[in-house]
């Protein structure tokens, strides 16, 4: 009876998608038929009836044939959960030189509005994909738009014929009304895979999409390199070193002091043993930011867990059997939890974290959540952006949900296998 019940929803739910499959479909031979009509319409004398045609089926072609296939896609990614890579290209930042003028990849402007104009024709024009849609476009219609057509048509023809008193003309209807009952569940069904095969990225998309992204990569990893470079060189500096000369001079002057002034003497090792003291604390935090050695030493469970006991928030840690990774992926993971840890107390004003480490066939899994005001989001040049740009490195994702009012959830998962 459930089966029953569920059928007309069912054919239901399976007309509408085929009426949205073959309205959009058939959007592009709409403008091919309006062109004929218009040609026809200002007949053969007229010179335009056939230059405005040919004009509007060029432009009307060319103008809708992406916004189709993005559609297409996301009808796909809806119904199916199947998700079709665009494979456009991607406009590049637009620098401004010593000159004056403004880079945009291809050429020089003397304005940035002039010089994304232009990068935006260019990249638009010059994308290899513009020929991948226009080939879909032509032959969707001819097989997923000519099958999603058969249920609204058929429900035409049903009510035509029905309405009227003929025996062959109600024949015909109820035909009509079977056909379109019968095809509804099924009509929409060979768009998925017809925009599969015809509208993801060529293999030399792929290669030129990966190539950009790796290139990407090591600009982020240089960049972030450099800056770890002069962050332990400041640190080295302005801390440790100071103290180190200081603790030096302190010696020094206790040295010519132990025959006249032995008190005082004495009073400059005591602040120079203070200083030997805590030029060590600066060096092992400048070591550990480096490098934690509980991680190092105990591996990446152990040391999530003693950075949730240092952490002011109450800090559940949850984790499979102990896992044994690259140090590298290890060192990307903790820093990262690090991170959201840092930006639950200083930015959330959360409570209560929790960190969940697990393991399955893909990778490693990394879940961090917190109770605090939520509305965290990824922004260039922030946190959670270079948080990304690390784990990119190692083909990881980073997966953030943060609606106002929290809770925060971030997933990080890096495809890798346990040592």
């Amino acid at each position: 009876m459930r089966q029953l019940g569920s059928w007309p929803a069912h054919v239901g739910l399976g007309f509408i998608r085929a009426c949205a499959v073959a309205l959009v479909s058939m959007l592009v031979p709409a403008v091919w038929a309006a062109a004929v009509a218009l040609g026809i319409w200002w007949g053969a004398g007229n010179p335009w009836s056939w230059v405005a045609p040919c004009v509007l089926v060029c432009v009307g072609t060319l103008t809708l044939s992406r916004p189709v296939c993005r559609l297409v896609r996301f009808l796909v990614a809806r119904w199916t959960g199947t998700v079709i890579p665009a494979g456009y290209r991607q406009a590049g930042p637009v620098t401004r030189m010593s000159t004056g003028y403004w880079w945009n990849g291809f050429s020089y402007e003397r304005t940035s509005r002039d010089a994304l104009l232009d990068q935006k024709v260019r990249v638009r024009w010059r994308d290899p994909a513009n020929w991948r849609d226009l080939r879909f476009t032509a032959i969707a219609p001819l097989t997923a738009g000519v099958v999603a057509a058969l249920p609204p048509a058929a429900v035409v023809a049903a009510v035509l014929g029905l309405g009227r008193s003929e025996p062959l003309a109600r024949v015909v209807g109820a035909l009509g009304l079977i056909v379109a009952v019968a095809s509804a569940p099924y009509a929409w069904r060979p768009l998925p895979p017809l925009a599969v095969r015809f509208l993801r990225p060529s293999p030399a998309m792929e290669l030129a999409d990966r190539v950009d992204e790796l290139t990407a990569q090591r600009a982020d990893t240089t960049v972030a390199q450099a800056a770890e470079i002069r962050r332990i060189e400041r640190d080295l500096h302005d801390g440790a070193q100071a103290r180190l000369v200081a603790l030096g001079l302190s010696l020094a002057t206790a040295e010519k002091l132990m025959q006249t002034d032995p008190d005082q003497a004495r009073a400059l090792l005591r602040d120079a043993r203070a200083g030997a003291a805590a030029s060590l604390a600066e060096m092992r935090e400048l070591v550990r930011g480096i490098s934690p050695p509980v991680l190092n030493e105990r591996g990446l469970v152990d040391a999530v867990r003693a950075l949730a006991l240092d952490s002011p928030l109450d800090v559940a840690v949850t984790a499979d059997a102990p896992l044994h990774l690259d140090p590298p992926i290890e060192s990307a993971i903790y820093f990262g939890v690090a991170e959201l840890l840092t930006n639950a107390v200083r930015h959330a004003q959360a409570s209560r974290a929790r960190v969940s480490l697990t393991r399955d066939d893909a990778g490693l899994l990394a879940e961090v959540e917190d109770d605090g005001r939520g509305g965290a989001e990824l922004r260039s040049g922030g946190g959670l952006d270079g948080l990304r740009r690390r784990l990119t490195v190692f083909d990881g994702t980073v997966e953030i949900t943060s609606p106002p009012g929290g809770p925060t959830r971030v997933r990080m998962a890096v495809p890798c296998a346990s040592l």
